[in-house]
C-alpha cells in the first residue's frame, strides 16, 4: 500500500462514500444503515475512522452517518476561500445535514468535534434532535493545555512536512503530545497512517487546518457553553472515566449546562473512548436515542 493509500483509506465498515457539494467545498461522508439518523463527528487530525468500531454496532438499527471533515486528516482539500475557523466548521457540518436531508439527528461528538457540536446546537439546531458528547473542549480547554503548540502550527506551515517527519515512526506517535494520552492501547496502523500522512504530503490539507487552527479561541467555546440552556433537546454526556485532556468536573458542568441532559461515564478508556470502548459507547448512544420515542407511548 503506497503512502497515498494509507493517507485515504477509511474502513469498510464505515459504509458507502458519499461525497457532498458544499458552498465551501466538497466534503466526504459515509452512510450506511436506516432508521432514525445519527451523525459522527470528530476533531483535529483524526477523520471518520474514529467511528469504524461504533458504526457496526449501530447500523442494524440506525442510520450512521460519519462525517470526514476538514481538520487535518481529510483526502479532499477545501476552496481557497471556504470558511474554516471553527463556527464556519460547524456552519459546515449544518450545510452537510441539510444537504443529506435529514432531521431529527441524533448528533455525536468527540474532542474538538464535540466543540464543534456545542456551537452548532447553539447557532443552528433545526435538524438537531439529541446531542451526545463524548470527551471533549469546553470552555477554556479549548484545545487543551496538552495541544496548545498547535497555535503555533500556522506560520510553520511550509516546515511542516519536516518538523512532523519523526511522526512517520510509530512509537513517536505514542508520545503524549500525539496520541499517546488519547487511548489505552496503540491504534492500528492504517488507522493512524490515515491521521497522520494527510497533513505530511497534501498543501491543500495544511491550508485547511491552518485555518481551523488560526480560528480557534476560548472565547468562542465559552460563548456557546453561555447558550447550551437554550438547547431544549435531551442530551447525553457520555465521559471518559480515564481521560488526561478533558476534566471530569467539565462533564459534570456540560450535564448541567445542559437542560435536558445526563452523565454516562465509561470506565476503560481515554479521550477516545470510541476506540477504548466502542460497545460501551455504542450501548449507551443506542439507549439514548431509543428513549425519547418510548417515553412518548
Amino acid at each position: 500500500m503506497t503512502n497515498r493509500e494509507k493517507a485515504t483509506w477509511r474502513d469498510p465498515a464505515l459504509g458507502e462514500a458519499r461525497q457532498l457539494d458544499l458552498a465551501q467545498g466538497r466534503i466526504r461522508c459515509f452512510e450506511t444503515g436506516s432508521g432514525v439518523p445519527i451523525v459522527f463527528v470528530h476533531g483535529l487530525l483524526v477523520n471518520a475512522n474514529m467511528w469504524r468500531k461504533v458504526v457496526p454496532k449501530l447500523s442494524p438499527d440506525f442510520h450512521c452517518i460519519a462525517l470526514d471533515l476538514p481538520l487535518g486528516s481529510h483526502e479532499l482539500p477545501m476552496k481557497a476561500t471556504a470558511d474554516l475557523s471553527p463556527p464556519g466548521v460547524a456552519n459546515l457540518m449544518a450545510d452537510a445535514l441539510e444537504a443529506l436531508e435529514l432531521q431529527d439527528v441524533t448528533l455525536v461528538g468527540n474532542d474538538t468535534g464535540g466543540a464543534l457540536c456545542q456551537l452548532l446546537v447553539t447557532s443552528r439546531p433545526e435538524r438537531i434532535g439529541r446531542l451526545v458528547l463524548t470527551s471533549c473542549d469546553y470552555r477554556d480547554n479549548f484545545p487543551p493545555a496538552m495541544f496548545s503548540y498547535f497555535k503555533l502550527l500556522p506560520p510553520l506551515s511550509p516546515l511542516l512536512p519536516l518538523l512532523f517527519a519523526p511522526m512517520r515512526l510509530r512509537a513517536l506517535r505514542r508520545l503524549p503530545i500525539a496520541l499517546g494520552w488519547l487511548t489505552n492501547q496503540p491504534i492500528e496502523r492504517r488507522v493512524e497512517d490515515s491521521y497522520i500522512l494527510p497533513v505530511l504530503g497534501d498543501r491543500g490539507v495544511r491550508a485547511d487546518l491552518n485555518k481551523m487552527i488560526r480560528g480557534i479561541d476560548k472565547r468562542l467555546t465559552n460563548d456557546a457553553a453561555d447558550h447550551l440552556k437554550e438547547f431544549e433537546r435531551p442530551a447525553l454526556i457520555a465521559w471518559s472515566r480515564e481521560d488526561r485532556l478533558f476534566p471530569l468536573e467539565h462533564a459534570e458542568q456540560l450535564a448541567s449546562d445542559l437542560p435536558h441532559a445526563r452523565l454516562e461515564w465509561i470506565e476503560g478508556a481515554r479521550t477516545f473512548s470510541a476506540e477504548d470502548q466502542p460497545e460501551r459507547l455504542a450501548q449507551l448512544i443506542a439507549g439514548f436515542v431509543r428513549e425519547p420515542a418510548a417515553a412518548e407511548t
